[in-house]
């Protein structure tokens, strides 16, 4: 019997300065664009990207691949570990976020740091929380003097 590896479907991503690059069709898939190309059948000769060079190629592919994977548990012994796959995944977004900013990449860290203010914008302080799985460790008290205190942000 085929291995499991052996029967995922394989995509061709050819970058602009012509590198190819074979990846899983599901890690490909995690482009809207590219999903739409496979959709279509145009994906059999390999999908040129003529405005992404290699370098940025392998970097996109590298972060579609994490997220695939830890997405998608493989088998039930996976599946099990599916909340530790989860924290892997957030704890390397994390880390991704944090290399952008010691190393002071403005531009990483202004689009990572956009990412995470759209999904709080408009939220309640406990939906945030819900979303970050932040646990509430103010006593009622203490929440309302901070609430008090910063009216402004509350209006």
């Amino acid at each position: 019997m085929a291995s499991a590896e052996a029967e995922k479907k394989m995509i061709t991503l050819r970058s602009s300065d012509g590198e190819e690059f074979e990846v899983e069709e599901a890690v490909a898939m995690e482009s809207q664009t590219i999903r739409h190309m496979i959709e279509d059948d145009c994906a059999d000769n390999g999908i040129p990207l003529p405005n992404v060079n290699s370098k940025i190629l392998s970097k996109v592919i590298e972060y579609c691949n994490k997220h695939v994977h830890a997405a998608k548990p493989a088998d039930d012994a996976a599946a099990a570990d599916a909340p530790a796959a989860g924290e892997d995944l957030k704890n390397w977004d994390a880390d991704f976020v944090k290399a952008a900013n010691y190393l002071n990449i403005k531009g990483l860290l202004d689009l990572t740091c956009q990412t995470v203010a759209d999904m709080i914008k408009g939220k309640t302080p406990e939906e945030i929380r819900k979303t970050f799985n932040i646990k509430n460790d103010f006593t009622a008290e203490e929440e309302e003097e901070i609430r008090r205190e910063n009216q402004w942000a509350f209006e």
